[in-house]
């Protein structure tokens, strides 16, 4: 019975040491695959959307319908075409941090002030060397703050994998419920959270080594 069991056996602990560490390996890998790829799609359409308004109706629509969809609804839609591989979990998990991603790269861009950019056009910038050189740095405090919540909700998430075979340390966490046992649930979950606050913390002092006169500020 759950009830007369410890929350943590740390004999099952140390006797299954290489199966967590390969599932926090899993976990790592999936969420930064996934963040990655969503930042790659991210700008972009963040860079098209503040450059044509017309396409901001039909992009944030788009990535806000992805955002809505439960996230076992749209494994469930994957599976058909891509089975139950790495893939389908990789694709359902990016496109979960579209709309962040979007929202908040857009938010950077819209608030580098005019003079800034006027002042770019003035010194000989073209657009492609003026976005690069001067708007997206200004716009990366926006950008990180979008990666950072991208990045916990990804970690979040990527448990839910555990029902296609690709869920990281969701796969001990599926375990324990299956099984009434209580220590591959707990320590799936510790590390899960020890990862997501891990993760931000990290993303924080990266924001600030990288853009340290919005820390002053």
């Amino acid at each position: 019975m759950a009830e007369s069991q410890p929350w943590i056996d740390w004999g099952w602990v140390a006797g299954h040491g290489p199966l967590i560490g390969e599932l926090v390996r899993q976990h790592l890998e999936l969420t930064v695959l996934a963040v990655a790829i969503g930042l790659l799609v991210s700008v972009p359409l963040a860079v098209a959307v503040r450059r044509w308004a017309r396409l901001s109706a039909p992009v944030l629509g788009a990535t806000g319908a992805l955002y809505t969809i439960p996230s076992l609804a749209l494994f469930a839609l994957l599976v058909p075409w891509t089975g139950l591989s790495r893939t389908t979990a990789l694709v359902g998990l990016t496109s979960y941090t579209l709309l962040i991603l979007v929202r908040n790269t857009v938010a950077g861009l819209d608030g580098v002030p005019d003079e800034v950019k006027e002042a770019a056009t003035g010194m000989g910038y073209g657009d492609a060397r003026r976005l690069l050189a001067v708007e997206l740095p200004l716009a990366l405090p926006a950008i990180v703050a979008g990666i950072r919540i991208a990045t916990v909700t990804t970690v979040g998430l990527v448990t839910v994998g555990a029902f296609i075979g690709h869920g990281g340390l969701g796969q001990l966490i599926l375990d324990g419920l299956n099984r009434d046992f209580r220590t591959p649930l707990v320590v799936g979950s510790a590390l899960s959270v020890a990862i997501a606050t891990g993760a931000d913390v990290t993303l924080v002092a990266v924001q600030r080594r990288l853009s340290p006169w919005a820390s002053r500020a």
